[in-house]
């Protein structure tokens, strides 16, 4: 039963105030960085400290070329380092909303993207995936093969896969599947509706707590931790290595959300619940959405998806890496047509 407001989100405030605590100099900021080098576990205190005390120094290129050296070109602390520095520059502008304005801009946003969920029109588009492979914890991913999948989505929910092209050669008579398992390794779906309907369905009894601002692509954002009992997200896993299992989970993240139109910019994932003896003990997808036009209509939809899977095997544990680019939606029923570029492998960027 959801007690503290209505619209089905349990809200959770942190208290967050930037400015209160002196600033970070530059020296003080260095020295974090290289003691993260030694001690991993310090990254909570780097990105706690710029977002609590902010900075007193300017972001320069050899700030910004120590930090990604310093800290394995870690996204979270470059993230929490330029909003740092948009705060020094303009306090005013990157003001973290008061508990009333975060409440109203959830229960906001909860409502659009419902609705938008509920409004999604019938498309094809066209998924541009590259999957690599490491050693887990290495970071050092290795391209294992590229693949083109068209995807039709109807309004019902549906969702069906068809394989293209896999490294560069087209795929004969392609089948529809749930989806792009035929190519065997690592598969995802659920990035159109299943993620933003799961996070804010009013059953989910998500709860939510604001950490931070944010600019995505030009947008300024509220970021949200948020998290969804295993009871509730019911979310599926499967991992096959000898044999095949699967499970449901909760999920955790942040949620990035346009503090003036009120929808979904970025969400960051993580599977939480997975049982112990699992063979794929975590589970993470990052997704991007923009705004694209659909027979003259506007969409919220993704643009770019990171799926992560960490598998372990024969005593070893490898992480998966599947970076999925979404091109070329249109209106349901139009071919998706291979081109050129298609056959041109693309690099991961950088973890």
């Amino acid at each position: 039963m959801i007690r503290s407001i209505s619209f089905g989100i349990i809200l959770l405030f942190s208290g967050l105030v930037f400015g209160q605590a002196k600033p970070l100099t530059q020296a003080e900021f260095v020295k974090l960085l290289y003691a993260l080098q030694k001690a991993p576990a310090t990254k909570a205190e780097i990105i706690s400290s710029l977002r609590s005390r902010g900075i007193d120094f300017e972001v320069t290129d050899g700030v910004r070329g120590l930090t990604r050296s310093k800290s394995g070109n870690d996204e979270e602390i470059r993230r929490a380092l330029d909003e740092a520095d948009r705060r020094r520059q303009n306090p005013e502008l990157a003001k973290a909303p008061n508990n009333t304005e975060s409440e109203a801009l959830l229960a906001k946003t909860r409502s659009k993207t419902l609705e938008a969920v509920n409004d999604m029109p019938d498309f094809v588009v066209k998924q541009a995936i590259q999957r690599s492979m490491a050693y887990a914890g290495t970071g050092t991913f290795r391209n294992q093969d590229s693949l083109v999948v068209a995807v039709s989505y109807r309004a019902s929910g549906e969702e069906e896969y068809k394989l293209l092209m896999k490294d560069g050669i087209l795929q004969n008579d392609p089948k529809p599947g749930r989806s792009y398992e035929e190519a065997g390794g690592t598969s995802s779906t659920g990035e159109f509706v299943t993620m933003l309907a799961t996070i804010f369905k009013p059953e989910s009894e998500t709860k939510f707590e604001p950490i931070e601002t944010d600019v995505v692509r030009g947008r300024r954002a509220i970021v949200y931790d948020f998290s969804v009992a295993v009871d509730k997200a019911q979310q599926g896993l499967s991992c096959k290595t000898i044999l095949e299992r699967s499970t449901k989970t909760g999920i955790k993240g942040k949620v990035w959300i346009d503090a003036t139109d009120a929808r979904v910019l970025r969400v960051e994932s993580e599977a939480t619940d997975i049982p112990v003896d699992f063979p794929c003990p975590t589970a993470k997808r990052n997704i991007d959405y923009d705004w694209t036009t659909i027979a003259d209509e506007k969409y919220l939809l993704p643009l770019v998806s990171d799926v992560r899977l960490t598998i372990r095997d024969q005593g070893k544990l490898f992480e998966t890496r599947n970076v999925i680019r979404f091109k070329n939606y249109q209106k349901y029923g139009t071919d998706v047509k291979i081109v050129e570029e298609d056959s041109t492998p693309a690099k991961p960027d950088n973890p």
